[in-house]
């Protein structure tokens, strides 16, 4: 996530918004509604998935967060009958390695529940564990991405930090980091430096230990995701998606030659996700957020890029969108752009149901495409499905 909300110390509660799985292999007894299979050739067959009602299916693509240490019932509940594809945990959900590591196991177990025809994929269990100033659990990574760029081996730092991120997050059960930052931040102390959360200046040196990485924490069992699509590294200190709109003025060949150029090496690298920025581009889409662009998400990551992954939002509830209504109106907008995960992380179980509800009612409408939500859905269960 892009927000400096995002910032806190380890364990904090309070925090602003910012494992042990069980779970087998993809079911394939059932089957989608005919007609509904995915137009996207990387995409597995939608038989692997099983029949889904309107709310399962668009549940399934909902990252939910709460408020404190347990999780509501009504989350629960809703795990145990198809509606949640995943949760986000902040340093206000954390007091102990014990505790979040019980709370996981909770989550599990709902998610086994025989009320639900997606028990056989594991949940997606979140956090931010960047390492320095941005981690929600103690212990590893604990240096920022600015200082494993200047250490005196960074390559071998790098893979020190994706390997001790993804041993960390696993030995609670949680199975995806929304790290690393693919940055390549322009002057020292603006948006992404002040808290040295970019690897470098130098595109190559990000392409690099991003990728380094990637690769280490994915070896780990532990999903990467990289971030923020197509790049923040040109965001001046006050330019914070959290708190309002963001436009940057980055030339098309800047952007593709500095921003987007370690996203080919991530991508090679097999990273799992992408996280989307909520900034304007001018040069790409002048008048609409990233994650909300076709133009960006279908146009620059898949078709450019050739990113076959899951995409997934920067929080839902961020400043930067504004002007664009209702969390309800926001989540529709999202997947006609592409987006496959959305985030809610406004640690309200309340911010999810409405995005869920949103989606449900664009495809029982029609306003959203079955055969596009299908290829979604399926790049999301594939993803579970290889994870623990």
């Amino acid at each position: 996530m892009s927000a400096l909300a995002l910032i806190s110390c380890v364990g904090a509660a309070g925090q602003h918004a910012a494992a042990g799985q069980t779970a087998g292999r993809p079911a394939t007894s059932g089957t989608v509604d005919p007609g509904t299979s995915s137009p996207d050739p990387a995409a597995a067959s939608p038989d692997a998935l099983p029949s889904l009602t309107a709310a399962q299916q668009a549940g399934q693509r909902v990252i939910y967060s709460y408020n404190g240490l347990t999780p509501p019932a009504t989350l629960l509940s809703w795990i145990r009958h198809g509606l949640v594809g995943g949760v986000i945990f902040f340093g206000g959900n954390i007091s102990s390695r014990t505790q979040i590591a019980g709370v996981i196991k909770q989550l599990d177990r709902a998610n086994a529940s025989t009320l639900n025809p997606m028990r056989a994929f594991p949940l997606l269990l979140m956090t931010d564990q960047e390492g320095g100033a941005v981690r929600r659990l103690p212990g590893q990574p604990l240096l920022s991405a600015k200082q494993i760029g200047q250490s005196a081996h960074p390559a071998a730092a790098a893979r020190t930090a994706g390997t001790g991120a993804g041993r960390n997050l696993a030995g609670v059960g949680m199975n995806v980091n929304l790290a690393p930052v693919l940055d390549v931040y322009r002057r020292a102390g603006n948006f992404i430096d002040q808290f040295g959360r970019s690897y470098s200046k130098n595109p190559n040196v990000v392409s690099s230990l991003g990728a380094d990485f990637i690769t280490a924490q994915q070896a780990t069992g532990v999903a990467a995701t990289a971030k923020h699509f197509p790049g923040l590294g040109a965001a001046t200190r006050s330019q914070n998606t959290d708190a309002g709109p963001v436009t940057l003025n980055v030339t098309l060949h800047n952007l593709r030659t500095i921003d987007e150029f370690p996203y080919r090496a991530a991508i090679t690298a097999g990273v799992k996700l992408v996280m989307v920025s909520w900034a304007k581009y001018r040069a790409l889409a002048p008048h609409t957020p990233a994650g909300l662009s076709s133009a960006i998400v279908n146009g620059e990551l898949r078709q450019r890029l050739g990113y076959t992954g899951v995409t997934i939002t920067d929080a839902l509830e961020a400043g930067a969108l504004h002007w664009y209504g209702s969390t309800r109106n926001r989540a529709v907008r999202a997947v006609k752009a592409g987006m496959d995960l959305i985030l809610c992380s406004a640690q309200k179980a309340s911010q999810g149901q409405q995005a869920r509800i949103a989606m449900a009612n664009g495809l029982t409408s029609g306003t959203l495409d079955q055969s596009v939500f299908t290829a979604a859905l399926t790049r999301v269960a594939n993803l579970r499905s290889g994870l623990s």
